[in-house]
């Protein structure tokens, strides 16, 4: 993990593009603090700070030049040893034990479509002398960050956001249609918009190439959604388990203290279970955040599971006070470059803390695991829906039933569900995401909902797996894994989540539904295969907790309530004022139905005071 800045701007002059690269490299300089690189052929720039992960030695750090091209890299190809072997066959020579001349020797070999062998997270940037271009890169699933200006064929690239601002071509109009989604939905990013006009990110399994002042954009992974393979539920589980098995043993290749983020949930526990069991790893750091007071969730008992079945474990704990949240809020801020739709980020920046204060420098988490699996609870309206398109009417009762038993759902929730799960059979994705977009809070926005369009996608097969793909392309999975990075960033931490292996995600949605959710059971194949590996006593919970914190209402009406304070003058351009005040009014005087939207409100009013 580390940070690039690409520059392509033949209206700078030597001297300004480098101090400009310079300039950028220094505000992203805590992604990496090992080596700062630059390297110039005007009108490029490629500048690089490393965090050193694989292959320590100078001989690795960036810009590095190959076979007449040049990269910066963020990331870690996986599979680079197999790669690199293959590549020897055909000739070619190494000098390095790392991937970044893998990635170089692939590009020269196999040219743009290089990037479907490999197996991993990456963003970068080729300059390439013999073709006069850039060739850039962002991984199947965003996991690593892609930011860019573009105008007037100047190409400026970076991997946060904050290093943009200081672009000349930078212009600081917020993208108001991002505030609407960013307050109603929750996303921090939407396809590529960002929170300003100017700023764009690149689509996950995109390539970006740059020939002649001019971008091209070309999507080079996708998801099969309607194939279904016809493997029973035990071979699915087995296999299931081998490949999950193989995603860990590639994803601990380091040179470096690693661990992971442990929440005591079925996720975090399957990875720190097979690292422990499957690996040859003979000790396993685990960190985990958790609260104490009414209401608060900790999943501490959980782990205690866990520890006694794999003594190698060694757990660390944090419980982040309400002084230290009011402390660390405004470095948070900054560090997202987009207001926070929730306060359990918060959480993670403790837990990436507790860990670069125990020396790791890699960590291993479960984001995509509930994005794959169905491990959402609203994955049951698509689940049940499926049952009723198919006219089977006793297999969506069955279902309906089974989950509101196993929830204990009282007989109001259970019509809930039920309306719900008619109107998914009914409705398609768009449509679905349009009326929670409209109706979830009160409309509180000058425009009305028409004005600010959301794009989601309908792609062929059944509802569920249409659910789960807009999950990873579009409503939750881009706002995870931006969270995830800035957050370990924060802390020069590098982290990997397994459960993307491209080849885990294809396997899942090539299953059934019932091979993943089955009678309110959700993962269901992921708890098949992990037993014997994890502990029952956490393979059988029935509660889905998320990573809960006591932001919306207990931080923020106590730590944190100094962001409601004063006239919220930040928000005039966009939300209309009588709605905001009598919003917050209710809250203050105890209405919790909307606090999540406050929260998110407060946000949006600290990010815009601080951009």
């Amino acid at each position: 993990m580390c940070g690039i800045i690409a520059l392509s701007d033949p209206r700078l002059s030597t001297p300004e593009i480098t101090d400009l690269g310079t300039r950028m490299l220094d505000v992203t300089s805590h992604r990496g603090p090992d080596n700062r690189g630059m390297w110039s052929a005007p009108p490029v720039f490629l500048g690089h700070n490393r965090l050193s992960i694989i292959d320590l030695s100078a001989a690795s750090n960036q810009p590095m030049t190959y076979y007449g091209c040049t990269i910066t890299y963020n990331g870690e190809i996986y599979n680079y040893v197999e790669l690199r072997n293959e590549l020897k066959q055909d000739g070619y020579t190494f000098h390095t034990v790392g991937d970044v001349e893998v990635i170089l020797a692939a590009y020269h070999r196999w040219g743009a479509a290089c990037v479907e062998r490999f197996i991993g997270m990456w963003a970068f940037v080729i300059s390439d002398d013999a073709a006069q271009s850039l060739f850039c890169s962002r991984d199947r699933f965003g996991i690593k960050p892609f930011h860019y200006i573009y105008r007037d064929g100047r190409l400026h690239i970076a991997s946060e956001i904050k290093a943009l601002k200081i672009s000349p071509l930078f212009r600081s109009n917020i993208n108001e249609a991002q505030v609407a989604r960013g307050l109603y939905l929750g996303w921090m990013h939407h396809w590529d918009e960002t929170y300003y006009e100017d700023i764009k990110a690149l689509p996950a399994g995109c390539n970006l190439t740059l020939v002649d002042e001019k971008i091209s954009i070309t999507q080079y992974a996708h998801i099969d959604t309607e194939t279904t393979s016809p493997l029973t539920f035990h071979e699915h589980a087995e296999q299931f388990r081998e490949m999950f098995t193989d995603s860990i043993k590639l994803t601990v290749r380091r040179d470096v203290e690693m661990g992971v983020c442990l929440s005591g949930g079925l996720d975090s526990t399957s990875i720190a279970s097979a690292l422990a069991s499957s690996t040859g790893e003979n000790r396993v750091k685990t960190f985990t955040a958790f609260y104490t007071g009414k209401g608060d969730v900790d999943e501490r008992p959980y782990i205690d599971h866990v520890l006694a079945a794999y003594p190698q474990i060694e757990a660390h704990y944090i419980s982040p006070t309400d002084a230290d949240v009011a402390e660390a809020l405004e470095k948070i801020v900054w560090m997202m470059d987009a207001p926070m739709p929730s306060s359990s980020y918060i959480s993670q920046y403790f837990v990436m803390k507790l860990a670069a204060q125990h020396g790791v420098r890699v960590v291993l988490d479960g984001q995509g695991s509930d994005e794959i699996l169905g491990g959402y609870m609203h994955s049951m309206y698509r689940i049940i829906a499926d049952y009723l398109r198919d006219f089977d009417f006793s297999g969506g009762l069955g279902e309906w039933t089974a989950h509101s038993s196993r929830q204990s759902f009282p007989f109001s929730k259970k019509i809930d569900v039920l309306a719900k799960s008619v109107l998914a059979s009914v409705r398609d994705e768009p449509a679905l995401y349009d009326f929670e977009y409209r109706r979830t809070y009160p409309w509180i926005m000058k425009k009305s909902a028409s004005a600010f369009p959301i794009t989601v996608d309908m792609p062929r097969g059944t509802r569920f797996n249409a659910f789960l793909y807009n999950l990873i392309h579009v409503t939750l999975l881009p706002t995870l894994l931006h969270t995830e990075d800035l957050n370990a960033m924060a802390f020069s931490i590098e982290s990997r989540v397994p459960f993307l292996d491209h080849r885990l995600v294809q396997l899942c949605f090539s299953m059934p539904n019932s091979h993943r959710v089955h009678r309110g059971e959700t993962k269901r194949v992921l708890r098949a295969a992990m037993r014997g590996i994890v502990p029952d006593q956490v393979l059988d919970r029935k509660d889905k907790t998320g990573f809960v914190t006591p932001g919306h209402i207990r931080w923020l009406r106590g730590a944190l309530s100094h962001t409601l304070d004063g006239d919220w003058r930040e928000l005039e351009g966009y939300v209309d004022k009588s709605a905001l005040e009598n919003v917050l009014r209710r809250y203050r005087a105890g209405y919790n139905k909307h606090a999540l939207f406050v929260w998110r409100l407060a946000m949006l009013r600290k990010f815009l005071s601080l951009r």
